[in-house]
Formats: structure tokens, sequence, C-alpha cells
């Protein structure tokens, strides 16, 4: 049975690379009826964007948004810095999907902004070029990933992750994203706002976070790469979900190759019938 969340966040999705995770998105948006959507950066990846990484599932990631959109779900796209093209287009809004730079919803009667979290990062004096090699440096460690869990299955080992390594363990790694989600707390608490969601740092959170006496929940919706995480805002309140939680909970059912031959099937003989 689908879950009915009032709000939905995904960010850092990363569509037109090797690694993006869009079968396990599209699993988890099917199993959702969310009363809104925000996109919170980083959807496209104009930086890397290659059509001969473009899969079938990531088309049906897009497919399952616009269906959102085309039932009347407000569908809030707020830019990134792997998608800041689009910037230059912001504000525009064409039916029930909008695209902004940065977006304020009451929720619950807290004053709530979403942006991405890049231009708080060059706040903290991170310079365009750096970011760039971290990024680099992350599909890297992607892609390496991939080939030693390619060579674990072959021996039925569980699936690692280098990037999620280095992160929990790497001291400085650690220290810049504190950094950076205690800078997003502040510029939100200086603004006047209660919660302040975003991505960019492919690290799921939901913690509170006091500046100068002001107290700010901090959420960031994680990634569809690495960590496949989203926020769910339910009954006045943020949670974040897990790709193998949601799985382990029987919530999510994993994509099979079954199912997706079965809605192409379905989805052909749609379109012949309506011709």
């Amino acid at each position: 049975m689908k879950r009915s969340v009032d709000v939905c966040v995904i960010s850092d999705v990363h569509l037109g690379t090797s690694a993006c995770r869009a079968a396990e998105l599209n699993a988890y948006l099917k199993s959702i009826v969310p009363a809104r959507l925000v996109l919170c950066g980083d959807i496209i990846d104009m930086w890397r964007l290659r059509s001969a990484q473009w899969s079938e599932a990531q088309t049906k990631v897009v497919r399952r948004i616009l269906k959102f959109a085309a039932q009347g779900v407000p569908v809030h796209y707020v830019c990134g810095n792997h998608d800041e093209a689009l910037r230059r287009y912001a504000p525009f809004a064409a039916g029930a999907v909008e695209l902004v730079d940065r977006l304020e919803l009451d929720l619950a009667g807290r004053k709530t902004w979403f942006i991405h979290g890049d231009v708080v990062e060059m706040l903290l004096g991170t310079p365009r070029w750096l970011s760039r090699l971290g990024s680099f440096s992350y599909d890297t460690l992607e892609t390496l990933s991939g080939w030693i869990n390619r060579v674990r299955g072959w021996f039925g080992a569980s699936k690692v992750s280098l990037a999620t390594r280095f992160k929990d363990h790497l001291p400085a790694a650690r220290r810049h994203v504190t950094r950076f989600e205690e800078a997003v707390a502040g510029v939100a608490a200086r603004a006047g706002y209660a919660a302040v969601v975003c991505g960019h740092i492919h690290v799921a959170a939901k913690r509170t976070i006091t500046v100068d006496g002001k107290t700010v929940e901090y959420l960031n919706s994680g990634d569809w790469v690495d960590s496949l995480s989203a926020l769910e805002f339910a009954e006045g309140a943020w949670q974040v979900v897990r790709w193998h939680d949601l799985v382990e909970s029987g919530l999510v059912q994993p994509p099979r190759p079954a199912d997706d031959a079965l809605e192409e099937t379905v989805a052909a003989a749609a379109g012949t019938s309506a011709a």
C-alpha cells in the first residue's frame, strides 16, 4: 500500500551519470503519494551529462515526476550547482511545476526554507575549482566502488561504498560536513527561518542547531547516488527515510527486471490502443 506524505524532498539524483541509482529512486517514488514534491537541486547533472549514461530507468524517474505534476501535485525544482544553468530561467512555472532558486513554505506553523546549499558552501570559502575537484573525486570513488562490488558480488558479499567510508571515517571530511551544517543553520537563523532543508553534500541529516540563541532544525535529504535517502514531512514532523530501511521494512519493493519489462509492455500496448 502506498504511503501518503505531506511533503517529499529528494536531491542530488545526478540524472545523466552512471552513478545515478534511478531504478531505486523510481521504486521509492512509486511507493508514496505526496501532496507536494520538492526537488532540492542537482537532479540533472549538467556537468557530466552524457547521452550514453542516460538509462531507461532515469527516463522513468522523469516520467514519474511529471506524472505527479499531471495529477496536480505541486513540484518545486530548486536549482543546484550541477544544474545551475537553470537558474537563469528561475523563477518559472509551467502547470504544477515550478523552477526556483530557493523556496519558502509554512509547514505546521514553522517558516521553512528550501535551498540546495552550494551558495552557503561558497560563503565558507570553498572555491569553484575545488568544488569541481571534489565532485570528480567523489565520482572516482563511486566508480571504484562499482568495480569492487562486482567482485564482491561474485563471492556473495554485500556492497560497500568507498565514498561513505571516507565521509564517515576521514576527520577532515567530517569537519567539513559539520561546518557546512552549522553554516546553513546560521544563514537560516539570521533570515528568520525555523527550519532549513538542503542537499548538496550527500549526507542525510536531521538535527537541531542553536545559533546565537536561535534554534533551527537542519534537514538534509542526502542523495540518490550513495546514501539513497529522502526527507518526508507528515503529521507535522520531518523524518529521514533511507532506501535500505524502507526495503527491509517492506514499505518499498526493490526493482526487478521482470517488473520493468512488464511496465514497458503495458505502456506500449496502451500507446498502440490509443493510436
